[in-house]
């Protein structure tokens, strides 16, 4: 009676929902067959097919008959099977809980059996929906426990679905090398199956991938081959893959190539209105075309980009437009804007490095012992005998807790009362002592400060007096010149020629002068602690231009030979500061060479900072000297013309270096000449 009940329900099923000549031939055999165990196997079959279509109502529907069958018989195979079909639709309708709880009773059964082949194929589907919670170690675990007996078996579908998951997984965990092995693998098998859509994806997660790694080339064949997929010939398809090509392009300088795809790819997207695909065509043709030299048109379209970026809040986009805006105002020069890009680029570079900093789990290490099928079997043994053990142990260790915290809470309340009584006892002669080591600490201080203050005071006095000593012999004398040749000009002694020719000497008298003014107002600034710097971005070639022209009649005068190797570029800067700066080295320079020596001036990029240079062939500076130089004290020699100073320069420059977030230094060698550099930001100094 049982077998014809079931003869009837099976055939009710296949009059119901036969489609296919392979669902009709089993059907067919289903309805007639009569033996229990080989209808169970048949109907598996059944099961088999139309959960390959993803037809799961129909499936689940041949599992419950099936299930009550295979139990009535105890047919472990058959219990085994539909065990496991029961877990991989659970999975479908992302009920976790049932899905692991029917994996787990299959991977039981089939062991039971010695079924290493179904074993396999639920460590794979474990480690699908483990991966695909985020659980990455242990879906990883389980898949590749599971690898080598598929590839052994070569079962293509269900290698399919491992290789994939395998590859998302290791992009997830951004091992770039085991990602695009994995990927590769599945799409081997996906273009053996004519698995289209599987093409299309694997082709796309390996073109990111080459492109991240910095394989361009790679990246364009793989974003060719969706293209040309027919999953590449949809607008949503085509207008994500065009504006990512034509930015591969880029990367190699194909402007013709990236022009192409980039155009097509903004077409396309106008016209769907597709403002996420849409930044990223315009930025990348802002790019293309800034390269090409058409600044206009670049600045429209990545101002465009910007718009769209902010508006979006995609924050990607924004990142690639400051960079490129950065790049564009640097190129025609404003380089105020250009630091108001730069500035924003690293802002909001360091705040996404901070939101996307995630701790990802480490791919797991995977010896050979851990690749066995039933790796977690003594794992769930060992924690069953564990949890029993823990049981009985809490229940001893809370008694002895419970007594030993009774006995705890009556120490500390006495040892509470005793220090108490110890505090209020000694509370008044603490007080009194404190108080007594507080003011002799104060006066202690004051002491050492009034001692500061007079040993600063007697210093600043003393070169006052050796400044004022020097100011008034030096200024003395450049200035009765100048009135000496003013007075014989008035009087008519000097011929328009002669005055010619004491022009020069008369220029470096007034250029003495000046210099030595401007010296003593900065040290007298800074004495009072009035220099503040007002930075702002300028170009370090065009001050060079501006002091090399001061001097130039010196030079001249001298027999020595400038070499300017100055190049355009900017620093962040006071930059009145930094032409007093260049013109005192450039005066030392000047002062301390030879008749045939050579004064050469440069500046280069180091560490994102900009380093100048002022060096000279002249006769050098002691290694006993070196070392006073830049000090606050005045500290002065005779040029090799006899030329007199201050000692203040190199002080002052010191000083104006340093407010400005800089360094100076120097490097000599007596009869060769002597060097002198001065590092200055290129951005604004952190914390500023």
């Amino acid at each position: 009676m049982r077998r014809i009940i079931t003869l009837l329900l099976f055939l009710s099923l296949f009059f119901g929902f036969s489609q296919t000549k392979e669902l009709d031939s089993l059907s067919i055999a289903l309805g007639f067959e009569t033996n229990d165990s080989l209808k169970v196997d048949t109907s598996l079959k059944i099961i088999g097919l139309l959960y390959d279509r993803k037809d799961y109502d129909r499936a689940t529907q041949y599992i419950k008959l099936s299930d009550k069958l295979s139990s009535d018989i105890n047919y472990e195979k058959g219990i085994a099977k539909i065990t496991y079909y029961k877990a991989l639709i659970y999975a479908i309708k992302n009920d976790y809980i049932n899905a692991m709880d029917g994996y787990t009773k299959a991977k039981a059964l089939f062991n039971k059996l010695n079924d290493t082949l179904n074993v396999a194929k639920v460590n794979n589907s474990i480690g699908l929906i483990e991966m695909e919670r985020g659980n990455f170690s242990k879906g990883l675990q389980y898949s590749l426990s599971a690898i080598r007996e598929l590839e052994r078996r070569g079962l293509s579908h269900e290698l399919r679905s491992a290789y994939a998951s395998l590859g998302e997984t290791y992009y997830k965990l951004n091992d770039v090398t085991k990602a695009i092995e994995y990927n590769t693998k599945a799409l081997d098998i996906q273009e053996q199956l004519n698995d289209s859509i599987g093409v299309s994806n694997s082709s796309l997660l390996l073109a990111k991938l080459y492109s991240k790694s910095k394989e361009h080339r790679k990246a364009i064949e793989y974003y060719e081959k969706v293209l040309n997929s027919p999953k590449g010939k949809t607008d949503s398809i085509r207008s994500n893959i065009l504006p990512k090509l034509g930015g591969q392009y880029l990367e190699f300088n194909d402007y013709e190539s990236a022009a192409k795809h980039l155009i097509r790819g903004l077409t396309l997207n106008r016209k769907n209105n597709n403002e996420n695909n849409l930044v990223t065509t315009l930025n990348n043709l802002g790019k293309l075309n800034l390269n090409q030299g058409r600044l206009r048109t670049a600045e429209q379209q990545l101002f465009e980009a910007g718009t769209i970026a902010k508006k979006l809040n995609n924050t990607d986009e924004l990142l690639k437009y400051y960079g490129l805006m950065k790049v564009l105002d640097s190129t025609t020069r404003r380089f105020d804007r250009a630091f108001v890009w730069q500035r924003r680029y690293y802002s909001l570079k360091d705040s996404l490095d901070k939101t996307n900093f995630q701790p990802v789990s480490k791919p797991p290490i995977v010896t050979t012992k851990d690749l066995s099928l039933n790796f977690d079997r003594a794992e769930t043994k060992s924690q069953a005998l564990d949890n029993t053990t823990l049981n009985i142990d809490e229940e001893d260790k809370l008694k002895k807790f419970k007594l030993f915290f009774y006995i705890l809470l009556g120490v500390l309340a006495i040892v509470v009362v005793f220090l108490v009584l110890i505090y209020l006892k000694r509370n008044n002669s603490l007080k009194y002592t404190q108080e007594l080591e507080e003011k002799n600490l104060k006066i202690q201080l004051q002491n050492e400060a009034f001692v500061e203050q007079t040993q600063h005071l007697e210093n600043v006095n003393n070169v006052k007096d050796k400044l004022f000593s020097i100011v008034s012999h030096d200024l003395k004398d450049s200035l009765s010149s100048i009135n000496g040749f003013i007075d014989l000009l008035r009087d008519g002694s000097l011929s328009r020629e002669e005055f010619d020719n004491l022009i020069p000497e008369l220029s470096e008298n007034a250029n003495n002068a000046s210099l030595l003014l401007f010296n003593l107002l900065n040290w007298s600034k800074s004495q009072m602690q009035s220099l503040k710097p007002s930075p702002s971005l300028f170009d370090i070639q065009e001050v060079f231009e501006e002091k090399i022209k001061l001097v130039e009649q010196r030079l001249e005068n001298k027999g020595i030979e400038l070499i300017d190797h100055s190049l355009r570029d900017f620093a962040y800067a006071d930059r009145s500061m930094v032409e007093i700066v260049i013109q005192n080295l450039l005066a030392n320079a000047l002062k301390f060479s030879r008749k045939g020596d050579t004064i050469t001036v440069s500046n280069h990029i180091s560490n994102g900072s900009c380093i100048i240079s002022v060096a000279d062939s002249g006769i050098g500076i002691p290694k006993h000297n070196l070392e006073k130089l830049f000090k606050s004290n005045t500290y002065s020699t005779m040029g090799t013309n006899n030329e007199k100073g201050t000692g203040l320069g190199l002080s002052i420059c010191k000083e104006l270096v340093e407010l400005n977030s800089g360094k100076i230094w120097v490097e000599s060698t007596i009869n060769v000449g002597s060097t002198f550099y001065v590092q200055l930001p290129k951005t604004k100094p952190n914390g500023d």
